[in-house]
């Protein structure tokens, strides 16, 4: 059974840097594409950045030169480092991986931007 656990939201004042991780039950590099999605309330939710095993990333343009998605291969943990935090950056962060075609979802972590 693929899990994906998430961890690292919280509370943070605007202009400051969280880092959310997501540990993957296996090998992070059996996911075709992995990623982070978010859904700040009353909304839809919405992808943030994506990763391939090949590498390539992909980003909403809101978050561009302030968020970055990385993986470490040994620890099976992929990453999102958020750099220069909004109050529209709101919202629970879940992180998506698709093997096999079979698309699999952690449970989220809530991160909230406020003074």
């Amino acid at each position: 059974q693929v899990q994906l656990v998430e961890s690292g939201g919280g509370l943070v004042r605007p202009g400051g840097s969280l880092r959310l991780s997501c540990a993957a039950s296996g090998s992070i590099f059996s996911f075709n594409i992995m990623g982070w999605y978010r859904q700040a309330p009353g909304k839809e939710r919405e992808l943030v950045t994506s990763i391939t095993s090949g590498g390539s990333t992909n980003y909403v343009d809101s978050v561009k030169g302030r968020f970055t998605i990385s993986r470490d291969s040994a620890r099976n943990t992929m990453y999102l480092q958020m750099n220069s935090l909004k109050p529209e950056d709101t919202a629970v962060y879940y992180c998506y991986g698709l093997q096999y075609g079979t698309n699999y979802w952690g449970k989220g972590t809530l991160v909230t931007v406020s003074s």
